[in-house]
């Protein structure tokens, strides 16, 4: 059907279910730290905004971090159902590298956030603040983890191949292979800057309503502060993140470029818009701009870049998808640099808060951080291929032995499944952020404890709509 084979389908399920999952987690690092700030504030300075929107933003984390947790699960189980052969081949590495992600930050996370989501009242003020770190913390090792094993399949080393399958020999070399420290620093500051115009948005969206307190304004200063900063830093950690691709996975970056041929010795140009066609072996209408892709790719006027030609045409990713998908990345990106600039400039003539035009901006900027990542994640992922483990082992023979009719039920279930639960609980956590932050969220009440009768609390508990959040102010008066 349609051309499509079981590979195929195989690879859509799992880029489906990655592409769902890939948001929660984003949210989840950048909203833990965001927590962790927004509560060491509150101690150091006393000012109740701060612990209004740790309220208000703990809630929605909860929700987030359910989704996740959820989602992934299924990835894990996708290794070996679809991908057995992979896991067979390769999962002497891939296997402990999860494993360590799930008994170092799993756990920390787990072991701490019930402490952090229901804890407020309970417990003293020191202990609350370092589980909320705790759980930021785990946060950032769980991307230290899989970035691991994601960095590891894209320039594998450290191993041996005995009896077909990968065996390990030097753990920090798998560990730190590579292309892993620029992809763990770029997906990081990716999560953080995604978190940042998401929660510049709703505060944005707030004011533009006519709801103007300091807890809003306070969102939308923090977040232009954090695109402000971090932004141009991620433009400069993917430059380098490039030059590194460019030295290890040269066909990835000519199907980014979208660069067939050299001619001669001439300097490569860069193109900035065209359709790369792979059966033509040419990028049609082409807008070049001479010498800029090796002056940006090789830092000189002369270097010439790999061409796609350089390599085998069954070595060749889909220059037409990553092609595109880069300049998505890199078009938000820079989006993001001029949102951040623009707030600097608002800010000094004191209409930040009022400018609408800049308002709606933020507003239509909320998503632009996750889709970057989306878009990020295919570049890199697309890119790879035809290898699942590059230079290793081809993605054709990676995938278990199923039919294309089992692919295809499989696939439809998921989609279905996936819009229906997800797609509610990304409706209940919009409905959170529309609610907005409540003033003196911190009421105290009775949430039982010795001798008071109440049901015990689920997770999902921590994002009820009611105000029922004890005061710092009032049950944290004494310290551990």
């Amino acid at each position: 059907m349609f051309g499509l084979e079981a590979l195929d389908l195989a690879r859509m399920q799992f880029a489906f279910t990655i592409s769902f999952h890939i948001l929660f987690p984003a949210i989840t690092i950048g909203l833990a730290s965001y927590l962790a700030v927004l509560e060491g504030l509150w101690l150091k300075t006393h000012n109740d905004t701060y612990r209004d929107l740790y309220h208000f933003w703990s809630k929605i984390f909860a929700v987030n971090f359910g989704m996740g947790v959820v989602s992934g699960l299924v990835m894990a189980y996708q290794f070996g159902t679809n991908w057995s052969r992979f896991s067979d081949f390769a999962g002497a590495v891939t296997g402990p590298l999860l494993t360590y992600e799930v008994l170092t930050a799993f756990f920390l996370e787990a072991g701490f956030l019930g402490v952090m989501l229901f804890g407020w009242n309970k417990v003293g003020r020191k202990l609350h603040f370092f589980s909320t770190v705790m759980v930021a913390v785990g946060t950032l090792i769980s991307t230290f983890w899989i970035l691991a094993s994601n960095s590891w399949m894209q320039t594998p080393q450290g191993f041996e191949i005995i009896d077909g399958r990968v065996i390990p020999v030097d753990w920090l070399a798998v560990i730190f292979n590579p292309s892993f420290p620029y992809r763990l620093m770029h997906m990081a500051t990716a999560a953080f800057v995604a978190t940042a115009f998401f929660v510049g948005s709703s505060a944005a969206w707030h004011l533009l309503r006519g709801k103007d307190n300091p807890a809003i304004r306070t969102m939308l200063s923090m977040a232009m502060w954090m695109a402000l900063i971090v932004a141009p830093i991620q433009a400069v950690i993917g430059d380098f993140h490039g030059l590194n691709t460019l030295k290890h996975q040269p066909a990835k970056i000519a199907a980014i470029e979208g660069h067939w041929e050299n001619v001669g010795d001439e300097p490569t140009p860069l193109i900035l818009f065209g359709w790369p066609d792979m059966k033509a072996e040419k990028t049609k209408f082409a807008v070049e701009i001479p010498y800029l892709g090796s002056l940006i790719l090789t830092h000189s006027l002369d270097k010439q870049v790999p061409a796609l030609k350089d390599f085998p045409p069954e070595d060749r990713p889909n220059s037409t998808i990553v092609f595109w998908s880069f300049r998505i990345m890199v078009g938000l990106g820079f989006l993001m640099i001029f949102t951040g600039l623009c707030s600097l400039w608002l800010r000094k003539s004191d209409r930040l808060y009022t400018s609408r035009p800049f308002l709606y901006l933020a507003l239509w900027m909320g998503p632009s951080g996750l889709i970057a990542i989306l878009a990020g994640w295919f570049t890199t992922e697309i890119g790879r291929q035809p290898w699942v483990v590059y230079g290793l082992m081809r993605t054709a023979d990676a995938s278990s032995n199923h039919s294309f009719m089992q692919m295809s039920i499989t696939l439809i279930m998921f989609v279905v499944v996936y819009f229906a639960l997800f797609g509610a609980g990304l409706g209940y956590m919009m409905r959170l952020v529309r609610k907005g932050p409540k003033i003196d969220e911190g009421k105290e009440t009775n949430d039982g404890g010795p001798g008071q009768k109440r049901t015990p609390a689920r997770p999902l508990s921590a994002a009820d709509d009611d105000d029922t959040d004890g005061d710092h102010r009032h049950s944290l008066t004494k310290e551990i």
